[in-house]
């Protein structure tokens, strides 16, 4: 947790700053803010006791993936870029640990909001906000319908529409970056269809942060999202509270 909160208030300094947008070799935009969190964050990983292999977006993006074992980092130090971009402050510092292909711990962190999610395997999930942490978890279902959260800057209404057709729906809102599947860990949604292109270092650390609270992460096709695919990308999915079916 102290690492992605060195990483978010080295994002900040630059959130607040005059910074430069650039465009990577798949047209999404890069910041300094991106390579400089990611440089710290690489550099701290290094000097824990337990040194996993770390795959993290930049430098993933520059074509080095290291080999990643049963057990390694996933991290995305700018997740959101597009929300930093537009200063709407829902952008988050990303950290996950993968074991056997299962988000074992994660950490998410938005910065401008101060607003922290942790969760791993058998320890729970929890929020922290201005220094007090709270336990978090997936609720039930209402009654009258599903709360919906979809993607701010990258939605596909029709295809939304089509994934929802025939669910009660009681109302939908849109969120950017990993806040979306934390909505859903901390009871605040119920579903989160994502039906676009996405990374494993996107949603790992939600994904842990999800699993502890209650929820889980599934494909299409019912199976659970899995990490460290050959090309780390992941299938349409939806992030659900554990009674969504």
């Amino acid at each position: 947790m102290a690492i992605t909160r060195e990483a978010g208030a080295l994002v900040m300094e630059i959130y607040r700053s005059d910074f430069e947008v650039r465009g990577k070799q798949d047209a999404s935009p890069v910041t300094e803010a991106d390579e400089k969190a990611e440089h710290l964050i690489l550099e701290r990983l290094s000097t824990l006791q337990s040194r996993f292999p770390v795959v993290s977006e930049e430098a993933a993006a520059a074509g080095f993936v290291p080999e990643m074992g049963q057990c390694f980092w996933l991290v995305d130090p700018l997740d959101g870029t597009k929300e930093f971009i537009q200063r709407n402050g829902e952008f988050t510092v990303n950290i996950a640990l993968i074991d056997n292909g299962i988000p074992v711990l994660g950490v998410v962190f938005a910065p401008a909001l101060d607003r922290m999610y942790a969760g791993a395997i058998g320890l729970g999930a929890w929020l922290e906000v201005q220094g007090k942490r709270q336990a978090i978890e997936c609720r039930s279902i209402p009654e009258d319908g599903l709360d919906v959260v979809a993607s701010r800057s990258h939605g596909d209404a029709d295809a939304l529409d089509q994934f929802l057709k025939g669910r009660l729906v009681r109302s939908r809102k849109s969120a950017g970056s990993s806040l979306k599947i934390c909505l859903v860990a901390e009871g605040e949604a119920d579903l989160y269809p994502r039906l676009g292109r996405t990374m494993e270092w996107d949603i790992a650390a939600g994904h842990a942060v999800l699993v502890a609270a209650g929820g889980q992460i599934h494909a299409l096709n019912g199976d659970v999202l899995s990490y460290g695919k050959r090309d780390l990308s992941n299938p349409h999915f939806y992030a659900c509270s554990a009674g969504y079916r």
